[in-house]
């Protein structure tokens, strides 16, 4: 996968994730899924729209790094794609007040890139929301709850995701929730 930035090692990365079908589920191992965090990850609708709202100056998008890429094996087989196909994999940093609040993580497989999803490669700094959720043929399925494995404190603990089904295709966003975002002042 080609980077867009250069010094994509120095920010938080996605840690690995285990994945439970409910926020329920994912409470029974991390009580903390009930705590400031429930929120958002329960957001209805567009998740940027959400945070645009809970912002007091500035929201922005900033590309980690998005290319052709192999998904992680979990992720293919949520996809039902097989696991070496390659996929559209983009990356990024949803923003707020100058502050990282979340990590993006999209896989587009290649069949969701014919006819109009090629709009999906060229999306730069927009919001993949805006696009998802001004389309009448896309439709967001049940939310999942991740509960993240850190190696430091700026990754996140927790996560959500879910698949979004069209054009007989269906693609992956997860959203992993950065510290800052869920800091005193979060709600």
């Amino acid at each position: 996968m080609r980077s867009r930035d250069s010094d994509i090692n120095h920010r938080p990365n996605i840690p690995p994730t285990d994945w439970y079908r409910s926020l329920t589920a994912a409470g029974l191992r991390e009580p903390a899924v009930h705590g400031p965090a429930r929120h958002w990850l329960q957001v209805e609708g567009s998740f940027t729209k959400a945070l645009q709202k809970r912002c007091a100056q500035s929201f922005h998008v900033e590309v980690r790094q998005e290319g052709f890429a192999t998904p992680t094996r979990e992720e293919a087989l949520r996809l039902t794609i097989p696991h070496r196909q390659y996929a559209w994999i983009r990356e990024v940093t949803l923003c707020g007040d100058g502050q990282p609040w979340v990590l993006a993580r999209t896989v587009i497989p290649l069949d969701c890139l014919e006819g109009e999803g090629r709009r999906l490669l060229h999306l730069g700094n927009r919001p993949l929301g805006a696009y998802l959720f001004s389309s009448p043929h896309w439709q967001r399925g049940p939310l999942e709850t991740g509960l993240c494995q850190p190696e430091s404190p700026s990754q996140p603990r927790l996560a959500r995701r879910s698949l979004f089904t069209g054009h007989n295709s269906a693609l992956l966003v997860g959203e992993y929730l950065l510290p800052a975002l869920l800091g005193p002042a979060a709600l």
